[in-house]
């Protein structure tokens, strides 16, 4: 598949149709996947709707190849970890998929990249190999094409000068961290911003103490001096991201979409506002597999977005925007 149709989906129905198409292309193509299915009792011959498609386990990637297609991967993302922990790798055949998909999806939320400077607080993710986030984040640095865009890795001192210079001038500035870089930073620095967007990816890589998102964003929004938090919720696993303006509500991109699983049975779904496991069509992941249970509790509701409550596994929080309870 091209993947020409996914980034031009505008109704359920569009997007229906193509999920369905996606699901039959990596049926055929997927070994793991179709296996999987198999083992459900799930083919292209029985499944007529998108919530008769069988999510795989977001584990999979952590212990098999997921590839619809033969393999000729231009990049491979892995996941962060625990010293001595499985991480999870995530062959990408095409990485244009992937560059319009974060493209795409920031442009709809947030407007052009070049009316931003962009700055990074992710030491934890550039102190490895293999960040899809990091890859995003250079895109857009390099996108925004202002010459004071870039990566802080250890210097809030020089951060903190940077934002109070441009906020002061007027510029529109997107400050992207992980969690508890930035509440690092809120400890040494207190700020009054009010052309920054602070954008939080989750995160505290085992370097503080697990906070519930009310609590970590009341600390940040004291400290920046900014009315609200918002909040990526992306991952190794997947080409796509949902986006949060405030209050951890998030919404995703026309190609994305959140469904919740019943914890007692993950065959079936939960109906809005009730808290269940997290399901994922992405369906920019043409080339691996689209369909995903993560590890993820949350809810929706009837407007399309959703929100994150949590975790089913305590003993394996890592990678992009978990907060458990």
């Amino acid at each position: 598949m091209d993947g020409k149709q996914i980034f031009n989906i505008e109704s359920k129905g569009e997007f229906d149709v193509q999920a369905l198409k996606v699901f039959r292309h990596q049926y055929d193509q997927n070994e793991v996947y179709r296996e999987f299915c198999s083992y459900l009792g799930k083919s292209t011959e029985n499944v007529r709707d998108i919530s008769e498609i069988p999510f795989l386990p977001i584990s999979f990637f952590k212990s098999k190849e997921i590839i619809s297609g033969k393999k000729h991967p231009e990049a491979i993302f892995t996941s962060s970890g625990t010293t001595g922990s499985q991480t999870s790798k995530h062959i990408v055949n095409r990485i244009a998929l992937y560059e319009q998909s974060f493209r795409k999806a920031f442009s709809l939320f947030y407007g052009n990249i070049e009316d931003y400077c962009v700055l990074a607080l992710l030491p934890s993710y550039l102190e490895r190999e293999g960040s899809s986030l990091i890859y995003m984040v250079d895109d857009m640095i390099q996108k925004s094409k202002h010459p004071d865009s870039g990566f802080y890795l250890h210097d809030l001192d020089g951060l903190r000068e940077k934002l109070i210079a441009l906020d002061a001038s007027g510029q529109k500035v997107l400050l992207i961290g992980v969690s508890f870089a930035l509440l690092d930073m809120t400890e040494s620095h207190s700020l009054r911003l009010n052309h920054t967007i602070v954008m939080e990816t989750g995160g505290m890589k085992g370097r503080r103490k697990e906070l519930i998102r009310e609590e970590l964003h009341h600390i940040l929004k004291k400290g920046f001096g900014v009315q609200s938090i918002h909040s990526e919720y992306g991952m190794t696993e997947l080409l796509s991201q949902g986006y949060s303006k405030g209050n951890g509500i998030f919404e995703t991109p026309p190609w994305m979409k959140i469904l919740i699983r019943d914890t007692e049975d993950p065959l079936t779904y939960q109906g809005h506002q009730k808290t269940g496991g997290i399901n994922v069509i992405d369906l920019a992941n043409i080339d691996s597999c689209a369909f995903i249970a993560t590890q993820d509790l949350g809810k929706t509701y009837t407007n399309g977005s959703f929100e994150v409550l949590g975790r089913f596994d305590h003993s394996d929080v890592r990678g992009c925007n978990l907060m458990v309870l």
